[in-house]
């Protein structure tokens, strides 16, 4: 049964609405349909009433239910079947994960093996497919490659700072009082394991900003499967003198060829943890300029709240971010310091690269600019947290 209820004033919902629903299960539409209204069914103002629908719902997978709104007239400043709105429900069943996600998860039976070779800077892992180059001071890798092709323009970063908001405008004096905008990644020890299945990459990492103590210590392992696949796993500490952070996660420079992005998260327009309301969880497609949200003040942008994976390709090679958890992503062509550094959208220039933020949270949105600060739930103030993402390079 679907409860409904009418929030109008005036008009009986089944007078001024008509119904359709679809059920989705890990991005692919399932079963679909037009919901009718039994003889005698009224839902007049501020009332409720139950409907009659039987969906199938399957064992395994992320479920969806939408309900659909259409208008059911022409209105004077609406034409029939103008989508009105829409509500979503998550569906119970035994296993609600994301088999696509799932199945990223799993390294495919693999006979080749891994060899380091070891700087008092670097370690050059070379498998069959790949050679990737990790930073011992950072804890990162600064270069991959991956089947004669280049996947990153420059090292790999720990990512801490946003474009402040226009609803930042307060808590960004903060922010730069500690200089998140200005921050140093150190790792303080590193060592590393090889096995059957890869090599384990051990770190301690601090983050801090120039001339101020660290405020996150990170225990950092990476784990890279004989097929080229990387894991990361961290266990973060932060200091809860300093304020809330503006964002935690991985920032990627991939090449800018690299030009279109596919995912299943909240979409198709820009979501965050306090403002996705408009959105939905599909499977979406689009390029990377179409990520592109274009604030005549430029601002941070673009996120896509609770996703699964992320997937960018171009150029003959395609690279995979998958989450043990939802995570939140940006892909553009502008850095987040170009946005920073401009006041006015006609000012910017993109960079020479795809810029691929891969985000344990972001702060929330908020709407202090001219309301209260943002409320606690939507704060990235953790004491500790732990963040898991996987990146799979592959042939496109």
């Amino acid at each position: 049964m679907l409860t409904l209820h009418n929030y109008m004033d005036f008009v009986d919902l089944t007078e001024y609405a008509a119904l359709t629903y679809q059920v989705s299960c890990d991005g692919e539409v399932i079963d679909n349909g037009f919901i009718p209204y039994p003889d005698g069914f009224t839902l007049p103002p501020h009332s409720e009433n139950a409907l009659p629908l039987a969906v199938h719902i399957p064992d395994k997978g992320k479920c969806f239910l939408k309900i659909f709104y259409h208008c059911k007239k022409d209105l004077p400043l609406r034409s029939e079947d103008h989508l009105l709105g829409f509500d979503e429900i998550l569906l119970e069943n035994e296993d609600s994960r994301n088999q696509k996600t799932l199945a990223m998860w799993s390294d495919a039976p693999s006979n080749s093996t891994i060899t380091v070779q070891e700087t008092d800077r670097h370690l050059t892992l070379r498998g069959k497919n790949f050679t990737y180059n990790f930073n011992k001071l950072t804890g990162l890798f600064a270069a991959m490659q991956y089947e004669d092709a280049v996947l990153l323009d420059k090292e790999m970063e720990f990512n801490i700072w946003r474009a402040p908001t226009d609803n930042d405008r307060k808590l960004k004096l903060d922010w730069l009082a500690a200089r998140y905008d200005h921050c140093m990644t150190n790792a303080y020890r590193t060592e590393y394991q090889v096995t059957d299945s890869g090599v384990t990459l051990r770190a301690k990492v601090g983050i801090a900003p120039i001339s101020l103590q660290k405020f996150l210590d990170l225990d950092v392992c990476w784990t890279i499967s004989n097929s080229g696949a990387v894991t990361l796993a961290l266990h973060a500490e932060r200091n809860t003198v300093f304020p809330e952070l503006p964002r935690f996660g991985l920032r990627l420079f991939l090449p800018k060829e690299m030009a279109r992005v596919s995912y299943f998260g909240m979409g198709p327009m820009e979501s965050y943890c306090d403002k996705h309301h408009a959105a939905s969880h599909d499977y979406f497609s689009s390029t990377i300029w179409q990520q592109h949200e274009d604030y005549i003040r430029p601002q941070e942008n673009g996120s896509h709240y609770d996703c699964d994976y992320v997937q960018l390709d171009g150029a003959g090679i395609k690279l995979t971010a998958v989450g043990a958890k939802p995570f939140c992503f940006n892909a553009s062509h502008y850095t987040q310091e170009e946005l920073t550094e401009k006041a006015h959208n006609y000012e910017l220039h993109p960079c020479d690269s795809t810029v691929l933020c891969l985000d344990y949270a972001q702060n929330g949105i908020g709407s202090a600019s001219c309301g209260p600060r943002l409320a606690e739930q939507y704060r990235l103030d953790d004491a500790s947290f732990d963040f898991s993402i996987r990146l799979i390079p592959e042939k496109a």
